[in-house]
């Protein structure tokens, strides 16, 4: 596969896509002094995302008539969630969800 001019400036477009507006926002704040109620909302935020991404997981919607548990995905939450608890660190956190996850899979 050769590369073209075309290709190059589609990889640049791309980058520019998704940096800009990624960036422009720090840009704007950087010099601002936000008042400490907004950032103690904005500390919520990551924990709210976390969230969201693990409720989306655990809950299978591929039924039409209703919302049940992801069986496996619950098994492996609840020995996960309770290594990260104990631990506190997110490497041996998802080192160990990710071995967890592979042993449900493959023993159910």
């Amino acid at each position: 596969m050769t590369t073209t001019a075309s290709m190059v400036w589609l990889i640049i477009g791309c980058a520019l896509v998704t940096w800009l507006p990624r960036i422009i926002p720090f840009m704007f704040v950087r010099s601002v002094k936000l008042p400490d109620v907004v950032l103690k909302w904005l500390s919520f935020i990551p924990v709210c995302i976390l969230s969201a991404l693990v409720m989306e997981n655990l809950l299978d919607t591929e039924s039409k008539s209703f919302v049940t548990l992801d069986w496996p995905v619950f098994v492996t939450f609840v020995p996960t969630l309770i290594i990260a608890l104990v631990t506190k660190s997110l490497s041996i956190t998802v080192v160990a969800g990710v071995i967890i996850m592979a042993a449900v899979r493959f023993f159910m």
